[in-house]
């Protein structure tokens, strides 16, 4: 996990302007680097390192004697690097996993590229010699990558957008500053002059596809079929590949365990795998809560089960709520769902940062979209329409739970990793008929806990334990997170204020006095940038006016039963 910044043709002195890329320094706190591109004085690059592989050859932008013409800048993790090496013959110069990328595209092209890693990336490929531009970003967006591309050619890209809303060009400030798109890469000319012109802007991995550098995987062809037995081997031999490839890390691995199932698998899965690479640490893991909250007490009993040093935040209300302005500075965004999650996943990333030496934290993100977990899928009129539902969440994820688990980590220094997004994994589930992946017998991501019935790896009441939010899990069952908020918050917003709401904000208008307070932190950061968030996140097919679980008629929290 890195930050990275560059300027493409800037008309501005570069030593103003790179006091921008200081905006995203806690993405990478063990060092920075500023360089000028040789030839093209209006062209640089940023770095913040993270140092997490080869912490001696790992600084950026990264250039090799074989290709004196290529620079990169890359945040992400290529999973697949030894495995591509071998498959082609690449003589490396570093340990740098993204080494790869210049020797891909030098023998392929940036389709090839883009479309072999197994990862999950960001990235910024300059080829001087054929005067190109790339970029280019995972399936389902893991990494952030923010770029503006003015009229006249100035390209400034950055791994979070306030990294860009201050730069300068022709003596205004950059207005069109979007999220680049997940799965996609652009091919830009670069001008003598350094500005320069997009070309294409080219989708090249689909979520329901399965990708191209399956062909070099270290888990090998599949048996084929539906029958229920192979199904359920399939996943399981598919996620603990997902979670193998991640331990690929020199620092300290941890796991954030909410004691959900999603959490829970995870962990389980991970600590597993550590011992039998014979990793000589034992496997942190962390949950944050009010005491005796759901969260706290299922993430306790699943640390016995597995045997994992549990460390646990606990939560108090006023500290959570002199968080919220923080949360959506780090957040760029004022979406109500992710707030309200963000705030204990903040705090807990800052106890982690603060008193751990846990660096590369797993996490159970992604599961939910792909596995249908929301409560609300109960409600989905066919097994079809819950299929288009879970496609539609996993190509927003990066608008949403992804922005949210990458901003809350990232903001302390810290790593995410996340296997069930893993892309093999993802597209295995994805192609499977649609009437097995919905909810039955009343319970949500059934299929996900039969494939695990019978591995004891988690205790029964965890693997079967229903959907919590972790905005509500994390707080008393008598009064959820999102309650506290709001009473917090009715103080905070006068009544006219809100009735005004749809003349001061058109867009996306505020409904609640909760959304309302978002909003006014929101703007006084990112005062005109509403558009980065098309739409708030809400579930579908019932009639709710709030997105949390427990508003749900079908909500029943175990202790109520």
């Amino acid at each position: 996990m890195c930050g990275i910044w560059a300027l493409f043709g800037s008309d501005e002195c570069l030593s103003m302007q790179c006091l921008s890329a200081m905006k995203i320094a806690h993405r990478g706190p063990d060092a920075f680097r500023f360089e000028n591109v040789n030839g093209f004085t209006n062209c640089c690059f940023g770095f913040h390192r993270l140092a997490v592989v080869d912490q001696l050859y790992g600084m950026q932008p990264i250039r090799v004697k074989k290709f004196p013409y290529l620079w990169l800048c890359y945040n992400g993790e290529i999973y697949n690097f030894k495995q591509l090496q071998k498959q082609f013959g690449f003589d490396f110069q570093t340990l740098v996993d993204g080494e790869v990328i210049l020797h891909l595209y030098n023998r392929g092209g940036i389709e090839q590229t883009a479309s072999m890693l197994d990862g999950v990336f960001a990235f910024i490929l300059l080829d001087t010699a054929n005067r190109k531009v790339f970029l280019a970003r995972d399936t389902y967006g893991v990494r952030p990558l923010f770029k503006v591309l003015t009229d006249d050619g100035f390209l400034g890209v950055c791994s979070e957008a306030k990294g860009l809303i201050n730069l300068k060009h022709s003596t205004s400030l950059c207005s069109k500053v979007e999220p680049f798109l997940p799965g996609h890469y652009e091919v830009l000319d670069l001008k003598p002059s350094g500005k320069v012109a997009s070309v294409e802007l080219v989708k090249f991995h689909s979520c329901k596809d399965e990708p191209l550098h399956v062909a070099c995987d270290t888990v090998e062809a599949l048996p084929s079929g539906f029958d229920l037995e192979t199904v359920k081997s399939n996943i399981r031999i598919l996620f603990e590949n997902a979670v193998r490839k991640r331990l690929m890390a020199h620092r300290r691995i941890g796991c954030l365990l909410s004691g959900g199932l999603d959490s829970s698998l995870v962990a389980a899965v991970l600590l597993k795998l550590m011992k039998e690479i014979n990793i000589n640490y034992p496997l942190q893991t962390f949950a944050i809560g009010m005491e005796n909250s759901p969260d706290l007490l299922a993430a306790r009993k699943v640390a016995a089960h597995i045997g994992s040093e549990h460390h646990e935040v606990i939560l108090n209300t006023e500290e959570g709520i002199q968080a919220i302005e923080e949360v959506i500075f780090s957040l760029e965004t004022y979406d109500i769902t992710t707030i309200r999650a963000s705030i204990g996943m903040y705090l807990v990333s800052k106890y982690i940062r603060k008193k751990t030496d846990s660096v590369v934290i797993f996490s159970g993100e992604g599961s939910d979209e792909l596995t249908q977990g929301y409560i609300y899928f109960h409600k989905a009129p066919s097994p079809e329409e819950a299929a288009e539902e879970s496609e539609r969440l996993l190509k927003e994820l990066y608008l949403f739970d992804v922005l949210r688990a990458d901003r809350t980590t990232a903001a302390h220094g810290l790593e995410l990793r996340v296997p069930f997004l893993d892309h093999r994994f993802t597209s295995y589930y994805l192609s499977l008929p649609a009437e097995l992946r919905i909810p039955k017998n009343g319970i949500e991501k059934y299929l996900l806990r039969l494939s695990f019935e019978d591995s004891n790896l988690l205790p029964k009441e965890i693997l079967w334990r229903p959907k919590e939010a972790f905005s509500d899990g994390i707080a008393s069952v008598k009064k959820s997170w999102f309650s506290i908020l709001q009473d917090y918050i009715d103080q905070q917003v006068d009544d006219l204020l809100l009735e005004k709401a749809v003349e001061k904000y058109p867009f996306n208008p505020p409904k609640t006095k909760e959304s309302y307070y978002y909003r006014q932190i929101f703007e006084k950061h990112y005062s005109g940038r509403s558009s980065w968030l098309p739409h708030y996140w809400m579930p579908r097919w019932v009639k709710a006016t709030d997105p949390s679980a427990r508003t749900l008629k079908h909500y029943k929290s175990a202790t109520q039963e």
